[in-house]
């Protein structure tokens, strides 16, 4: 295992000897560890989410050039005359 000196103003060096004398870390490596670990995961969410916005931005360019698409001004007016609809059928 690799070794790293790193030098830290003496409120954050409190800070952590503070979580480690309440338990809730065994000692600085193992707090660095996982503060290590905790970045790797939110890096590798935001890798995927960046991966499944692309995939779905290649579908809906896809969908576009094949005419699997709607109009926006259609779509609405569809969805408010239901909506109206349903409210006028509603007893009063």
């Amino acid at each position: 295992m690799a070794s790293m000196n790193v030098s830290l103003p003496d409120p954050m060096r409190d800070y952590v000897q503070r979580r480690i004398d309440s338990g809730h870390y065994a000692s600085v490596s193992d707090y660095v560890r996982d503060l290590i670990r905790r970045d790797q995961g939110e890096t590798q969410d935001v890798e995927r989410w960046l991966h499944e916005l692309d995939a779905s931005i290649e579908q809906g360019l896809a969908d576009a050039e094949a005419g699997r698409v709607h109009d926006l001004d259609e779509a609405c007016d569809t969805i408010i005359a239901r909506i109206r609809n349903r409210a006028a059928a509603q007893p009063q």
